[in-house]
């Protein structure tokens, strides 16, 4: 298979489209807000949602985010290949879908917190959080795969693209801010003893309300992104007329398998998976450390906030830095930062929450570094198997990298749900917690981490390969293709 050749698109009346600029950034960051409106409060509040709304043991809601994250995953795979071969429209290749499928998921992402079957038989309430749960997976690949992807055909620039990486991570934390700083003041009260107690299985429906305004927010994000984003890149054309379904299955293998031919790919994913497990276990834990170890609800909008305060630091550096060491370089850092604060938190196993809060704000301050540029770091490993392999097959390779992230959230769910019953976890809005269980979720939720953030500072310095000379490398192999194509 022949490479594309990334020639701007021009316009119907044979003008060339605006130059890349404030509006693409802008656009590209109301894309991940979308998503992170949704996905973060899955990921923080959900849990939450389930067993102490809803009564379901901790372990039957981890085996079910195992199950769900695995069909998530070869759902990825599937919608970037299907998205791969979709000719280019008006409004672009990857655009258009995105935006048609961003209705089913945010009506999805409100469902999947319904409470009108609490009183029911618990079948019922695990079949309702199984279906919902599964099919709003499915409909946030069909968006976020798209989404992803399009940030190649914005700009073939690698400086754009770091651009468009520290943006996309801006909107993310700043939909990470949002959550974290109003839902728990919505979602948290106290009994007449103190002991922090959960909100919403008292029929006030408190999550359908918080995940309704969300789902609007989200819905207003992804048109401010449709928008605001111009595809200016010519994308290659996958689609065979004719082909048999036998050719088109045969196509479909080969674009995968030749997607994961490459070493710069797999080191991706599994630097992606385990540090997926990492914070996502973390963000799902911290409401249990924070209401049930430290006994202070109040304080995990207060952590939260400057957590996400400390990764939009990162922002301005990361471009500057990226261009001293690149962008493997920047994740390594950041993460082996992240790594010893985590390490030293569970050590020290502090009972001072103000302690544990510092500890946290370091982390992402760690976090964030790495993050600014990992999806930039995708962008490259497209360019290294399109310099390689002489192909370019943007949302496909994404959705393989995509397949290794929801692997770890998988993991980290399954993890999460049974951790909690590995530690005696009492379910209910009001049960109450031993200390023993207390110690063990504090213990649980500093060494998971760090263990899984040291395995992925090893898989970047050994097997991930595209440090700061391979990029540029790459970048000049493909700006003088490129220059001979004109």
């Amino acid at each position: 298979m022949t490479s594309a050749v990334q020639t701007p698109i021009e316009s119907g009346k044979g003008e060339q489209v605006k130059p890349f600029g404030m509006s693409d950034k802008l656009g590209y960051l109301f894309g991940d807000f979308g998503n992170d409106f949704m996905f973060t409060f899955a990921s923080s509040f959900l849990l939450i949602f389930y067993t102490k709304v809803m009564g379901i043991n901790g372990g039957i809601v981890g085996t079910m985010f195992l199950i769900a994250r695995i069909i998530d995953a070869f759902a990825d795979v599937t919608v970037g290949v299907v998205v791969d071969k979709l000719p280019a429209g008006k409004g672009g290749k990857y655009r258009p879908v995105m935006m048609k499928m961003a209705p089913p998921v945010v009506i999805f992402s409100f469902l999947m917190y319904q409470t009108f079957a609490i009183g029911s038989p618990m079948w019922l309430k695990i079949v309702y959080m199984y279906v919902t749960y599964i099919i709003w997976g499915i409909l946030y690949s069909c968006v976020n795969i798209p989404y992803s992807s399009m940030a190649s055909l914005i700009s073939a620039e690698p400086e754009d693209r770091t651009s468009l990486s520290t943006f996309r991570t801006v909107g993310s934390t700043c939909a990470s801010l949002v959550i974290g700083v109003v839902a728990p003041i919505i979602i948290y009260t106290a009994d007449e003893n103190g002991n922090q107690i959960i909100r919403g299985g008292e029929g006030t429906q408190v999550f359908a309300f918080v995940s309704g305004v969300f789902a609007v927010l989200a819905i207003l994000c992804f048109f401010a992104c449709y928008k605001l984003c111009t595809e200016r890149v010519k994308p290659e054309n996958h689609h065979v007329a004719g082909a048999s379904a036998a050719d088109e299955r045969k196509s479909t293998l080969g674009m995968i398998g030749n997607a994961l031919k490459s070493r710069s790919l797999w080191g991706l994913i599994l630097m992606s998976l385990s540090a997926t497990i990492a914070m996502l276990f973390l963000m799902q834990m911290v409401n249990y450390i924070y209401a049930d170890y430290f006994g202070s609800a109040a304080m995990i909008s207060l952590t939260v906030m400057c957590g996400s305060l400390a990764m939009l630091a990162c922002a301005p550096i990361a471009k500057p830095l990226s261009r001293r060491i690149g962008h493997k370089g920047c994740a390594v850092l950041g993460q082996a930062f992240a790594c010893c604060i985590v390490a030293l938190l569970f050590v020290l196993h502090t009972d001072q929450p103000i302690v544990f809060t510092v500890g946290y704000v370091l982390i992402f301050l760690g976090v964030g570094l790495s993050n600014m540029v990992c999806y930039a770091m995708a962008t490259d490993t497209i360019d290294d198997i399109e310099v390689t392999q002489n192909m370019r097959e943007d949302a496909t390779v994404y959705s393989v990298y995509s397949f290794g992230r929801k692997v770890g959230q998988a993991i980290a769910g399954w993890i999460s749900g049974n951790a909690l019953a590995w530690v005696g976890y009492q379910s209910g809005a009001t049960a109450v917690q031993t200390d023993a269980v207390r110690n063990n979720i504090y213990n649980f939720s500093t060494m998971i981490p760090a263990v899984t953030l040291f395995i992925g500072v090893l898989i970047l310095i050994f097997l991930y390969p595209l440090n700061k000379k391979r990029v540029d490398s790459n970048v000049a192999v493909l700006k003088a293709k490129r220059a001979e194509a004109k």
